[in-house]
């Protein structure tokens, strides 16, 4: 079964990391890139669509970049408007129960500032901790996060941009066994 990756970024032609990263996941076949952004360009999401989506996948990717330290406003509409109560979570919310959440995210500097004593003050995984905080109500497993350095080079992200494609199958071969 395929991962389903939802990259939520505003203006992904003019990103150069979050580009290069679906570039490279759309070289891979077995994997399902889904853009909110272009799918819903008036912000008007298909809720019955999308919940779709997410049954017929046991791996799901957030892939967005860092945004005032929370994701980019359209991802938390769609979280809003897609994991309902009663269908995601409350006491007859299961459709997500055993599904694999993994978090990607691109940050515009270097990962010595985001910890303690660094200019942000605060962890990525202490600022992403609304979203594994989501995957638990939701039943989900919240996979490592997938960090992309806003300081590498040209080759440096076409490395970071396969080892992440290689996460996305390697969890996913996991999660179908």
């Amino acid at each position: 079964m395929k991962p389903l990756v939802i990259v939520a970024h505003p203006n992904l032609s003019a990103s150069r990391n979050n580009r290069r990263l679906v570039e490279e996941l759309r070289c891979h076949p077995d994997i399902y890139v889904h853009e909110l952004y272009s799918d819903y360009p008036d912000w008007v999401i298909d809720v019955a669509l999308e919940q779709e989506l997410l049954l017929s996948h046991e791996l799901i990717v957030f892939q967005f970049p860092l945004y005032w330290y929370s994701t980019p406003p359209l991802l938390k509409k769609w979280q809003d408007d897609v994991l309902t109560h009663g269908w995601a979570y409350g006491s007859k919310g299961n459709k997500l129960r055993g599904k694999e959440l993994l978090i990607a995210t691109s940050i515009g500097g270097g990962l010595d500032v985001y910890q303690a004593g660094g200019s942000n003050h605060f962890s990525i995984s202490e600022i992403l901790r609304p979203l594994q905080a989501t995957a638990n109500i939701c039943g989900m497993t919240y996979l490592p996060s997938i960090v992309i350095d806003g300081r590498l080079d040209d080759s440096q992200l076409s490395d970071a941009a396969r080892n992440y494609a290689e996460s996305i199958l390697n969890a996913d071969m996991k999660g179908s066994r």
